[in-house]
């Protein structure tokens, strides 16, 4: 166990990152028959793909991969490159015409870092699929999604302190893993256990004192993106749940978080390895918010 998402088995990870356009994108790889999974959107301002098949209603049964990305609603462009290469492995939903896979994504805002017209593509997508098949540690830091997040935008849009791709990792009494990985471009700011601020200028207790500041922030310049995996069996409707859960994660980690400016989502899959008795959900959705607040923190301590 490395405190990693991918000691949960069967999940592989591999980021793209631009160094000089400051943006990036991430792509999990999920078992090839497609695992079950769920959303939750709790942010007022997101940028999503695919999401509405995640509904339990809806018929598809599993997912094949899942999408991080920068570059705002351009960086949904990336999502075409993973389909690509996974069509070319033959990975998908069977169809009568062959496989289509299914690849939920989720964007953030890093617009205003590096170079604007720095978005990753189908290409850089491609890219982040083939580095996840090579089945490294997925890392935390200003890699990936993360390259380009920033946080504590609120009070000092002109110097936001450095966000970044987080993960964690822990192993469920009882057999099982739950992991985590967080792309962390917050409004607010990161915090430890005790509200202390690890990166950001403090935003939560200026607000407080002093109100808004002159300058409202931009709308939809600020989401901070998850995924919580597990190797216990789940229904998408569990997923769904477990999804919801993992964004008390977000409020244990940045403050503040959730606002009408940011587009939080979180995204929860299954790779269905290990039974799951009715008893262990309560332990699984406890670790899985505790996951989300250690990768959160982590995205900004390395």
């Amino acid at each position: 166990m490395t405190g990693d998402l991918t000691d949960v088995p069967g999940i592989r990870v591999g980021h793209w990152s631009d160094r000089t356009g400051l943006t990036g994108c991430t792509v999990v790889l999920l078992p090839d028959e497609g695992t079950a999974a769920g959303v939750a959107v709790r942010g007022a301002a997101p940028g999503t793909r695919e999401t509405d098949l995640l509904d339990p209603g809806a018929m598809v049964p599993g997912v094949h991969a899942v999408l991080l990305t920068g570059g705002s609603a351009f960086g949904l462009a990336a999502a075409d490159g993973v389909l690509r290469r996974l069509e070319e492995r033959g990975v998908g939903l069977e169809t009568g015409a062959g496989p289509v896979p299914i690849v939920p994504a989720a964007v953030l805002y890093d617009l205003t870092v590096g170079s604007a017209e720095a978005r990753p593509d189908a290409a850089a997508g491609y890219a982040a699929c083939r580095a996840a098949e090579e089945q490294r540690p997925c890392g935390s830091g200003q890699v990936g999604a993360g390259t380009g997040a920033r946080v504590g935008k609120l009070f000092d849009p002109q110097d936001p302190a450095p966000g970044g791709l987080g993960t964690a990792s822990l192993p469920l009494p009882g057999g099982g893993t739950v992991g985590a990985v967080v792309a962390v471009n917050a409004l607010g700011d990161v915090v430890d256990e005790d509200g202390r601020v690890l990166s950001g200028h403090g935003t939560a207790a200026r607000l407080l004192a002093e109100g808004m500041p002159e300058l409202p922030p931009v709308g939809g310049a600020n989401t901070t993106l998850a995924l919580v995996a597990t190797d216990l069996a789940l229904t998408k409707a569990q997923a769904g749940r477990l999804a919801s859960v993992a964004h008390d994660g977000f409020a244990r980690a940045i403050r503040p978080v959730h606002t009408s400016y940011d587009g939080d989502t979180v995204f929860a899959v299954s790779t269905g390895q290990v039974e799951t008795a009715p008893e262990q959900l309560l332990v699984l959705e406890t670790a899985a918010a505790e996951v989300v607040a250690r990768a959160v923190r982590a995205a900004v301590t390395g």
